[in-house]
């Protein structure tokens, strides 16, 4: 009998575990870079540069950028990769 450790049981474990485990990050990861690439480019175009850094450094799976571009820009779902200017926000200086 073999004396598996949890790495070992992880790998081999029924149901191909850490296959499934693997496919969620690859998922998640590219679910990530979406929107983060979203966020990013709709608060540059938008001059907010403090969105901008908080949602460069800050990882939340797309969460805070989600919030950015539906919540705060305003921007409806048919503008999220429109190359036009928003006309939906004023700045005020």
């Amino acid at each position: 009998m073999h004396d598996w450790g949890m790495n070992q049981w992880f790998i081999n474990a029924p149901f191909g575990l850490a296959a499934l485990f693997g496919g969620f990050i690859a998922v998640a990861l590219l679910w990530s870079i979406v929107w983060k690439g979203l966020g990013l480019w709709h608060a540059s175009r938008n001059g907010d540069y403090l969105w901008f850094i908080a949602m460069l450094v800050i990882n939340t799976v797309g969460i805070l950028e989600i919030i950015y571009i539906f919540g705060v820009a305003k921007i409806r779902f048919e503008q999220l990769f429109t190359k036009g200017p928003h006309h939906h926000r004023h700045h005020s200086n």
